[in-house]
């Protein structure tokens, strides 16, 4: 087993949408089975790594070790306003700066989004965890990845030398489920 492993996750609309016009992710795409799925995995990381705008919003996160994109910072700083937090600008660090940064040598790496952030990682996952809220759809909504919707979310995984596993129910009354893609390649 390597000594990192990085798992992806998201919840996206019937499009591949994870946001809505606004860039805020709608409560229509928020389910209890979903969040009770996404927090043990957040819970089981041993760190989560972020775009500026994204966030998990529980009330384990202030406890959560994380890197949070921010193009604001040179290379690699400590948050001033959280100290689990490095701050990353991957025009001035790799990402191997800042996970040293933030101690963490082995263990499961979360990357929770946005778009931008998981392009940076498709070819590093192991596992992405893509739940499907397929009644949801999101006026003006935003794209889990680029390139969704001239592509699907899971044409893009498979692009990417993922294969789609074990599929499992999270909300039965409102379809939702989540799919392990796990890497083939």
């Amino acid at each position: 087993m390597p000594a990192l492993r990085f798992n992806g996750y998201v919840i996206v609309s019937a499009e591949g949408m994870l946001a809505d016009a606004h860039g805020v992710m709608p409560e229509a795409l928020k389910f209890p089975g979903d969040l009770r799925f996404f927090t043990t995995a957040l819970d089981q990381s041993d760190l989560i790594v972020h775009g500026r705008y994204s966030f998990e919003d529980q009330p384990n996160s202030p406890r959560r070790r994380r890197i949070v994109l921010n193009r604001s910072v040179a290379g690699v700083a400590a948050d001033p306003s959280n100290d689990k937090a490095t701050l990353w600008n991957p025009a001035g660090a790799s990402f191997e700066e800042a996970r040293d940064h933030t101690g963490i040598r082995a263990g499961t790496i979360a990357v929770i989004g946005g778009p931008v952030v998981f392009e940076m990682f498709f070819d590093r996952f192991d596992v992405f965890w893509l739940s499907q809220a397929p009644h949801v759809q999101p006026p003006g909504g935003k794209p889990c990845f680029p390139g969704v919707p001239e592509r699907t979310p899971q044409a893009i995984l498979a692009s990417h030398g993922m294969k789609a596993g074990d599929i499992q129910t999270l909300d039965v009354e409102h379809d939702v489920t989540v799919t392990a893609w796990r890497r083939t390649t």
